[in-house]
């Protein structure tokens, strides 16, 4: 399933940097990983509301490439918290016809997160409505050079030439090269940077820093998001109608 690239007026890919997690555990005086499984159980109500929103893509960052440096006992509930995540709402997904997809190197995960990882992309691979892009073991910097090792080896064995390289080929070499460049990036909890997070496809992303932690980001909070965003004026790089008459 490929989703057409957005008109520049519509939203059709919506990504998420999910942060605050263990800060807003630390303020209630739980342990870290308490506020990660009140936030995976958030990525319910937000799936659901950019469904409701109509938003065909939807992209998470859930674990980094640098997450690995977290204590052992955080990373292995993280990824029990997302094995219980596609459990649950496996069956939902396939009923609004949403289609997972991952981002990045998952043969570094539990052998069991592996399995219902691959078992949620197997059953919905025939769904055509919606695409879910859950990013795990992933980091951008680790994207962009895996294509560019790929694209080396495809022209040592005379796949491709190297004057075909241009910015739509080198795209077919992510891991997002049947999905649209991202239109929004939200990245709560108040942090403004995008932690090495899909870093070719945020080239002309709209951008919102919410100061809320990602476990009390709800419909609500997203629905201002999108408000703000259908105020923003995205050019590509053009000049408005009216400066390009005044300067004519």
């Amino acid at each position: 399933m490929k989703i057409e690239e957005n008109k520049i007026n519509s939203l059709t890919h919506i990504a998420f940097i999910m942060d605050g997690n263990g800060r807003w555990a630390k303020a209630r005086n739980l342990p870290r990983t308490a506020g990660h499984k009140v936030g995976c159980e958030r990525v319910s109500d937000i799936y659901q509301e950019c469904i409701a929103q109509g938003i065909k893509v939807i992209s998470l960052y859930a674990f980094s490439t640098e997450n690995w440096n977290r204590p052992k006992t955080e990373i292995s509930l993280l990824f029990k918290y997302l094995e219980h995540f596609f459990k649950r709402e496996i069956n939902n997904m396939i009923n609004d016809g949403t289609k997972i997809v991952v981002s990045g190197d998952i043969t570094r995960l539990p052998e069991k997160t592996q399995t219902i990882v691959n078992n949620s992309i197997e059953a919905t691979n025939h769904c055509q409505n919606h695409i879910f892009n859950i990013c795990l073991n992933y980091g951008g910097k680790a994207e962009i050079i895996r294509a560019c090792k790929q694209i080396y080896e495809d022209i040592k064995l005379e796949k491709i030439d190297i004057d075909q390289i241009d910015e739509t080929k080198f795209n077919q070499y992510l891991y997002t090269k049947d999905l649209p460049p991202v239109d929004l990036l939200i990245r709560t909890s108040g942090e403004m940077r995008i932690s090495n997070f899909m870093l070719w496809q945020l080239a002309y992303a709209e951008m919102i820093f919410d100061p809320t932690p990602w476990p009390d980001f709800d419909k609500k909070h997203l629905r201002q998001c999108l408000d703000i965003y259908k105020n923003r004026d995205r050019r590509f790089g053009r000049v408005k109608d009216d400066e390009e008459k005044s300067d004519q």
